[in-house]
């Protein structure tokens, strides 16, 4: 490593994701001199690469779309879906300062969020959920706005994008799904692959960008109106300390080392351990080796945080009934000869598709959360057998919504067929005994399924009798979105294993994201945002943006806790930058 230097300002921010941008933004409003660091040689972490949703109760944008929560309503729902691990004084600290959060950057920055007037929680109909108003969607955002900086923007998870354009919201999607029914959606797609293609050609990306690739890009521009720098290829080797007070941290920035001093204090926002193999073994019971997972998560989430913070006398919780956000995933070998990681969000719900076990029977409701669906997998799988599942349906309805990587007509499926990720079959038989599934017991599934289905009917699972199950279906489709018969072959099936989209199990932290020892004593300047900290879900999935709506919010709280130096910052103490909410 080269020779030694410094680098001395109030706030070291360790990660570039949402809670990091959140965090420094924040502390930089208020004039102190922040800065952040990324491992990785592009920024965005996470963030770049998710669906860009935040969930975040009581705003402005869902008072504006005329609805209003019963009081209490979003605590009753977080604590029914937190149970024994649900943490009030937390929970409180983001239900108050979210919707504060959302006005600050509206008012401060660059970021700008929509919000949908039916978005419904995943598990609306339990005590305290909603049909919509708290899960909102970043607004599109303009690439040529960060200039030279757009070439360091993480890109998309390529199996989410469409000739490398990533969709923006539902109604695109739709759009994309009904190109060849609708002239409306025919025009509409022309104009959008033609501005992509373009800029592509000007710019060698596209550049409207949109889901977690505008929030990171939209955080990303907030930050350097404020001159706040961000290095890239910089990795936080360890904290240092004085007195018991955490007050930099030695860094390796490409090669060299760099001694950072914060006067005020350093955050952890380092994503989380998606890609932490020993802590994998120990937290994900379906990861007895640490290999039985496979996470689109970005690579370099390794767990640096919370190491880092162990060696100072932080401590991860490791009592959360799932230490991660589970979600069903498909590999798929790339053109470049490397491995892509599919999260299956949507597909499952839509009508005609099913999934089933090796004895080829179902174990589920299809359309449930991913969450739900792959603690479900767990559960119905026979000990010692590898956990995965198959994903059913037959031709029509693989051309009509796609299923995975696999994109609706009229997008070919050659490719997938002949590097194994889409299985092919003229029977129902012959597609069991390809995938080694149970023929017998599949053809009686799908026989008594079809019965049912042909009246859109589910009795056995129930898809399609909740609103989130409706919602990802095919509105179009009835008499329930979510069911139709598997009938006329050719039949597809498409494996399905366990990964996540961000950690839940963290560094314990106070409402003002301090961390915490083990007897609950704050580490003095030492703070965890986003998936470094515990997640506040209680090891649950309530609704879409469940991860970046904390992120957002207590990077927010911990900027106002730095830039105060206020020990009940979270439960009250304003910032000091009056700020008034703008037109959205």
């Amino acid at each position: 490593m080269k020779q030694e230097s410094e680098y001395s300002c109030d706030v070291l921010v360790i990660g570039s994701g949402c809670s990091g941008m959140s965090a420094a933004i924040t502390a930089a409003s208020e004039g102190l001199k922040v800065l952040v660091i990324e491992k990785e040689p592009k920024f965005g972490g996470s963030t770049a690469r998710s669906g860009g949703w935040l969930w975040i109760p009581n705003t402005a944008l869902a008072k504006e779309q005329g609805i209003y929560e019963a009081e209490g309503a979003a605590r009753t729902y977080l604590q029914h879906e937190g149970g024994d691990s649900f943490d009030g004084p937390r929970v409180d600290a983001f239900i108050k300062n979210g919707p504060e959060a959302v006005d600050f950057f509206y008012s401060k920055t660059a970021v700008r969020f929509d919000m949908p007037l039916v978005f419904p929680d995943y598990h609306a109909e339990a005590p305290g959920g909603t049909q919509g108003g708290r899960s909102m969607v970043t607004r599109p955002f303009d690439g040529k706005e960060l200039g030279a900086a757009i070439k360091d923007l993480a890109p998309a998870l390529p199996e989410l994008t469409v000739f490398g354009m990533m969709l923006g919201s539902g109604k695109e999607i739709v759009h994309f799904m009904r190109v060849t029914k609708s002239i409306k959606s025919a025009w509409y797609v022309t104009k959008r692959l033609s501005r992509h293609f373009a800029d592509v050609l000007k710019h060698g990306r596209g550049m409207t960008l949109t889901n977690g690739n505008a929030l990171a890009g939209r955080l990303a521009k907030s930050l350097f109106d404020l001159n706040v720098p961000l290095w890239l290829n910089t990795k936080a080797m360890s904290l240092t300390n004085e007195n018991g007070r955490i007050t930099g941290a030695v860094l390796d920035r490409a090669g060299s080392k760099v001694r950072v001093t914060a006067a005020r204090a350093v955050v952890l926002a380092s994503g989380g351990f998606p890609y932490d193999i020993e802590r994998r073994k120990q937290l994900f019971p379906h990861a007895p080796t640490g290999a039985e997972h496979f996470s689109p998560s970005p690579t370099g989430n390794t767990g640096d945080g919370l190491r880092m913070a162990e060696a100072v006398g932080g401590q991860v919780t490791t009592t959360l009934p799932n230490a991660a956000a589970w979600v069903p995933v498909s590999m798929l070998t790339r053109k470049d000869g490397t491995t892509g990681i599919m999260p299956h969000f949507i597909d499952r719900a839509k009508p005609g598709v099913i999934s089933v076990l090796r004895d080829g029977r179902r174990f589920t409701n299809e359309g449930n959360s991913y969450h739900d669906f792959v603690q479900a997998l767990v559960k119905a799988t026979p000990p010692g057998e590898e956990i995965s599942t198959h994903l059913i349906c037959d031709h029509k309805t693989l051309r009509t919504y796609g299923l995975g990587s696999v994109a609706p007509f009229p997008m070919p499926i050659g490719r997938y067929l002949r590097v194994g990720y889409l299985t092919k079959a003229s029977s129902v038989a012959e597609l069991a005994d390809k995938i080694g599934v149970n023929a017998l017991n599949l053809k009686e599934t799908v026989r008594g399924y079809n019965a049912e289905a042909q009246l859109g009917r589910d009795p056995v699972f129930g898809k399609g009798t909740t609103a989130y199950n409706r919602y990802q279906g095919d509105a179009l489709h009835s008499p329930n979105p979510c069911v139709a018969p598997i009938q006329k072959g050719p039949f597809y099936a498409l494996k399905i294993r366990i990964g996540d989209i961000g950690t839940f199990a963290g560094l314990k932290t106070d409402a003002s994201c301090r961390v915490l020892t083990g007897d609950g004593a704050p580490i003095a300047g030492l703070f965890a945002v986003g998936n470094d900290a515990c997640s506040i879900m209680g090891g649950n999935y309530p609704g879409a943006g469940i991860t970046l709506g904390p992120a957002l919010t207590f990077g927010y709280i911990a900027g106002k806790a730095i830039a105060c130096g206020a020990e009940d910052v979270a439960i009250g103490m304003p910032l000091n930058t009056t700020f008034a909410v703008v037109s959205r």
